[in-house]
């Protein structure tokens, strides 16, 4: 049965499907080899709350409730369109150790069709940013012929970084400490001919990416629900932001029957700033 939502932004109201809903959005065209399109995609509770910390564990999670299958489905739509995902280390210790899911190929079958229908790799390629460079290569990404970069800083441990040159992973060196930064990153996927990025990393990478003026576009999605807890992570990690923090709304999406017994919406951000005036004429 078609899941419908209710389009609160921009005016007026009206009913639309869920499925479907972000691929209209054509993300695939809008970057360029001249000017990489470069967005991010979160989930966040009322109170802020993106995952919580188990301080005795060093371990974050997601919470099970405040995540929904509608969100999953538009998380996957913008997946579906990029030729290249920024990940981290983190994400692949938590993937190893089966406390996050496997996010890092589509398995959709008609989401797969999609991209081969508009000239996108059955799979997009994956850019691993850490700092320390410690962490488990996923066998999924073999298994399923992904190209892969390790990005980190110039101050890297070279023995690290020996051991990923050895087993055959391309070395992205962003930024001239040992962590990656957001504008010499996307200046090497730029170089490699990347277009349109995708960013499911954590607070960390989207801080130095909203800094350093290269995401284009943000989307959020916040169900209606309070969490709390005294450890946990927010969508930023930094100081206080300038102008560079400001976002202008481009639609908002209401679902009022998941998660059950509250609700969600599905919202879009565009940032200021020249590079992003261009892609967002294109929309």
């Amino acid at each position: 049965m078609q899941k419908n939502l209710l389009r609160l932004y921009p005016q007026p109201s009206e009913t639309t499907a869920l499925t479907g809903l972000y691929l209209a959005h054509q993300i695939h065209k809008l970057g360029t080899t001249e000017l990489p399109f470069v967005y991010a995609n979160f989930l966040s509770s009322l109170d802020g709350r993106i995952a919580l910390e188990d301080v005795s564990q060093s371990t974050t999670y997601i919470p099970k409730h405040l995540t929904t299958a509608s969100d999953f489905r538009l998380f996957m739509e913008l997946h579906a369109q990029a030729d290249c995902l920024i990940t981290h280390g983190g994400y692949m210790r938590a993937l190893s150790e089966g406390r996050l899911g496997n996010i890092l190929q589509i398995k959709d079958k008609a989401l797969i069709e999609w991209r081969l229908n508009n000239d996108l790799k059955a799979q997009p390629a994956v850019i691993i940013a850490s700092a320390s460079l410690d962490f488990p290569m996923h066998d999924s990404l073999q298994e399923h012929a992904q190209t892969v970069y390790i990005a980190t800083g110039r101050s890297a441990d070279p023995d690290r970084i020996g051991y990923w040159h050895d087993l055959g992973f391309p070395i992205l060196i962003a930024g001239d400490d040992r962590t990656v930064h957001g504008a010499p990153l996307i200046h090497e996927l730029q170089g490699l001919g990347y277009k349109n990025i995708y960013l499911i990393a954590g607070p960390q990478i989207l801080d130095t990416m909203i800094r350093e003026k290269q995401l284009s576009r943000l989307y959020l999605t916040i169900t209606h629900q309070l969490i709390g807890g005294k450890d946990f992570r927010t969508l930023l990690t930094g100081s206080v932001l300038g102008p560079e923090g400001d976002l202008k709304l481009k639609s908002m999406y209401y679902d009022p029957h998941s998660p059950p017994g509250s609700g969600q919406c599905f919202m879009q951000f565009s940032l200021e700033g020249p590079a992003n005036t261009k892609h967002e004429a294109a929309t």
